[in-house]
């Protein structure tokens, strides 16, 4: 009998170790081919001088290279917490402090790349002199400045826990941005700030949709372009969308959790990290490398060759000889 229930139990194990593997592998899969896909994008957008003197596609290069280490991060921690690995206090907090820049950049770049289209729309004449190449790099600057000061805020509030009073800075749980959530004013703040941010991106990216539709009214200006323009300004609405859905990852989850047992609750988180957290931050890099003349055939032709060479290079020394 015992050794009945020694098998039963071995089973069992060997089950949950089986699934679990199956279900890492779902979702770290796409994570490294939405990476390799930005990488690709990334690495376009540094190979031609056209694309590094043009205003929106510096912009747009911002914007991946931000989405791209929000994913990157975003998948270490996954791993992180599906290895059961626990982390100290102040290793997680500046992991989610580098996830909180990351992810705030987005919704900033967004609108600055929204108000150069509107510009290029309703003030064409101008745009050479409003929309130059020091211009654009100040308002990178000024948007990482932004993002870098709620961090140091974030981090003044961290500060202010008394972590003289745990028994250890050895963390009890996986590292998350919720664990790194201390008191109910740092809650607070996030969440005041997150809306802030967001408002204000909806707002801006909506002023300038707007303003687009009323000039493409006009005799003098060009119909085609005020109308691919207003197309990709509800594209960045859809972008912002979905980055705030991230912010509700958590919280829906601990919603969740109180109704449903722990491995249905593991299927449905890889579905919503997948569907939230990762695919969003490879949209730019689709967008772009689908609808931009000028980017697509360097972006496919990359990745193309990529994807050939990741292929052909194990049989090249087989080659040689």
């Amino acid at each position: 009998m015992s050794n009945a229930t020694q098998s039963q139990i071995n089973i069992t194990v060997g089950r949950g170790l089986l699934e679990r593997g199956m279900l890492f592998t779902v979702s770290t899969l796409p994570c490294f081919l939405f990476l390799f896909i930005n990488g690709t994008m990334l690495f376009t957008l540094r190979s031609k001088s056209v694309f590094c003197e043009t205003s929106r596609y510096i912009l747009l290069y911002n914007l991946l290279f931000a989405d791209t280490v929000l994913m990157a991060l975003s998948q270490l921690m996954y791993i992180l917490a599906a290895f059961r690995i626990r982390l100290t206090y102040p290793v997680c907090g500046v992991l989610v402090m580098l996830i909180n820049l990351t992810n705030e950049i987005s919704p900033l770049t967004l609108v600055v790349m929204s108000l150069e289209r509107y510009v290029a729309v309703c003030y064409p004449l101008r745009h050479a002199t409003i929309i130059t190449i020091r211009n654009t790099r100040m308002a990178i600057c000024v948007v990482w400045t932004f993002s870098l000061l709620n961090i140091l805020v974030q981090v003044l509030l961290l500060l202010n826990f008394a972590f003289e009073d745990l028994q250890s800075l050895q963390m009890t749980d996986h590292c998350s941005a919720i664990a790194m959530i201390l008191g109910p004013i740092s809650n607070l703040y996030s969440m005041a700030y997150t809306y802030f941010v967001f408002i204000l991106a909806s707002l801006a990216i909506t002023s300038s949709y707007i303003g687009v539709m009323v000039a493409a009214r006009s005799a003098s200006t060009d119909k085609a372009s005020a109308q691919k323009v207003c197309k990709t300004l509800l594209l960045h609405l859809v972008q912002l969308g979905l980055s705030l859905s991230s912010t509700i990852h958590n919280p829906m989850l601990i919603a969740i959790s109180k109704v449903l047992n722990r491995l249905l609750l593991v299927r449905i988180q890889i579905v919503v990290y997948l569907c939230i957290i990762i695919f969003p931050r490879c949209l730019s890099a689709l967008i772009y490398g689908i609808r931009d003349q000028t980017i697509r055939p360097l972006f496919i032709c990359h990745l193309c060759c990529q994807l050939k060479l990741s292929v052909s290079y194990p049989v090249m020394p087989l080659i040689s000889i």
